[in-house]
């Protein structure tokens, strides 16, 4: 598990669990390296996490492993984790992902 300046990096299971049990909320964008559409909006949402004062963490699921455990199809996903259960999803359309405006409504409906 890394730290970057606005959000914390994880690519495993164990690293996230630790997290959610640590934090009463965390907003996480599950996202491929491979995803061209995760590839666009990656800076949108690490722009986003910045001085938000909450917990914002990128979960990197290149081989699709971590997505099962949470009923995700489509990279990028965003989860609002609330006690570490899932209370709100953004999931990305097919062919064209996440935009800004939908991440900043997410976000904003997020306790």
């Amino acid at each position: 598990m890394s730290e970057s300046v606005a959000c914390a990096v994880v690519n495993n299971n164990d690293d996230l669990n630790k997290i959610l049990k640590a934090t009463d909320r965390v907003i996480t964008l599950f996202y491929a390296s491979w995803c061209p559409f995760c590839t666009r909006f990656l800076p949108i949402f690490t722009k986003h996490a910045e001085g938000e004062g909450r917990r914002f963490v990128l979960v990197q699921d290149d081989r699709e492993t971590i997505a099962d455990n949470y009923s995700i199809r489509i990279y990028p996903t965003v989860l609002f984790f609330e006690q570490g259960v899932v209370s709100k999803r953004l999931d990305g359309v097919p062919g064209v992902g996440l935009d800004e405006n939908r991440l900043v409504e997410f976000v904003g409906s997020c306790p």
